[in-house]
């Protein structure tokens, strides 16, 4: 029983670490089309949680594979758990404080101005096209691709399951930073970004830790 809840807990701080980045872009785009309806922020949050239930899935698929063909390769999960989740975390704790610097400075331009940061809005809608928000989904995604290599020891079921929940996470967290940014713009991002890297380190390390115990 234990083994679940551990499994369930590991699942939802993995969902909430991942989804630190998504989260932020939430925020901005929430900012950036003020008037959004519920239906919208479910279809962007949906974007987002197919991405990051879909990574993890590639990711366990394809280290899984080669764990089965090179036996030797499963003693250095937890040291590869550790070291991904501790880069992106150290990653996203990094951009965090440069973004904190760079809008305390009014220097950046993305900081400042209303559209949107990777590939601005459609001018017919006024809103974010499905070609811009794709792109937003795979880049706040592609760290959940490196997370196959710390769910590499589990079954089908059991990493289907996790990458269920991470996308389930993904999806809550980005529809609250959609209705946060309508009222709050992106002052939120940045401290997000820190506690999600904070998280991600911590359960690389519970994973390291535990592979001894």
């Amino acid at each position: 029983m234990a083994k679940y809840v551990l499994f369930v807990f590991n699942s939802l701080m993995l969902g909430v670490g991942l989804a630190m980045d998504a989260f932020s872009v939430s925020l901005a785009n929430g900012f950036i089309e003020p008037e959004m309806k519920r239906k919208r922020k479910a279809y962007i949050a949906g974007i987002y949680a197919g991405f990051q239930f879909l990574m993890p899935v590639i990711g366990w698929f394809l280290v899984h594979n080669a764990a089965e063909l090179f036996n030797g390769f499963q003693k250095f999960i937890p040291w590869i758990a550790l070291g991904l989740l501790s880069f992106i975390g150290g990653k996203m704790i990094k951009e965090a404080i440069e973004e904190k610097k760079c809008s305390e400075d009014g220097n950046c331009k993305d900081c400042t101005n209303k559209e949107c940061p990777r590939c601005g809005l459609d001018p017919k809608t006024n809103k974010l096209d499905f070609k811009c928000l794709m792109v937003q989904g795979i880049a706040t995604s592609i760290d959940a691709l490196s997370v196959g290599f710390t769910i590499a020891d589990y079954k089908t079921v059991m990493a289907l399951g996790a990458s269920f929940i991470i996308g389930i996470v993904t999806f809550v967290i980005c529809y609250i930073g959609l209705k946060l940014g309508n009222k709050f713009g992106t002052k939120l991002a940045s401290n997000a970004k820190i506690v999600g890297g904070v998280i991600l380190i911590g359960i690389g390390l519970e994973i390291f830790i535990s592979s001894f115990l």
